[in-house]
């Protein structure tokens, strides 16, 4: 075989690869919309692939189930999270919140952060989502020191929870349905010495 006909083989497969990634995404897209604006017990599995533009049959081949392609979405909101509070050097923590809130603006919440507020009507889902909601706290515990097994670690967790619980709430108030200000209007910079001070008031650095 010359090496002439090498690359010609070999496309379909990439493009093969390509179109399933793509068609992963649209799925993903379409699920944390419907999930965030309708509610888990609402959206139906032919909802998300008519939203996305695929054959619901997909949706088991690359999720298993909606509970699968549920907890998909939910994973993705929670990397946000944690990218935001628990993947930042501890010192930065309260720059990356601020960040990330005046990266949201006015114009609504985050479908990944609404996805993780909004209740789904569903035991399973639910667990899932307290499941992305207590690591991510963790996450910003460790990043202040918490171990789990030292004295006081529950009440350290307990700080950290109330520090995202805070950050997620100020997101809430800026939104477009709240527009609470001069929250609302904050910049970037005018959040971080607020969210440093509460941070730091809340999880001293270790």
């Amino acid at each position: 075989m010359s090496s002439e006909t090498v690359p010609a083989a070999s496309a379909p497969a990439r493009r093969r690869r390509r179109d399933a990634s793509q068609t992963r995404q649209l799925l993903l897209d379409a699920a944390r919309r419907r999930f965030a604006r309708d509610g888990y017990a609402a959206t139906t599995v032919r909802d998300i692939a008519d939203d996305a533009g695929v054959n619901v049959a997909l949706i088991s081949r690359y999720f298993s189930s909606k509970e699968g392609l549920f907890e998909a979405c939910l994973r993705a909101a929670g990397d946000e999270l944690r990218r935001t509070t628990g993947q930042t050097p501890a010192d930065q923590v309260p720059e990356a919140i601020a960040r990330h809130i005046a990266g949201l603006g006015a114009a609504g919440l985050s479908s990944q952060l609404a996805l993780l507020l909004r209740s789904s009507g569903d035991a399973a889902a639910d667990e899932i989502r307290r499941g992305v909601l207590s690591r991510s706290s963790e996450q910003l515990a460790a990043a202040r020191g918490w171990r789990p097994d030292e004295p006081g670690s529950e009440q350290t967790l307990l700080r950290a929870q109330m520090a995202i619980a805070a950050a997620i709430g100020a997101a809430v108030l800026r939104s477009s349905s709240i527009q609470l200000e001069p929250l609302s209007s904050a910049t970037e910079q005018d959040l971080v010495g607020p969210l440093r001070d509460l941070v730091d008031a809340l999880l001293p650095p270790a």
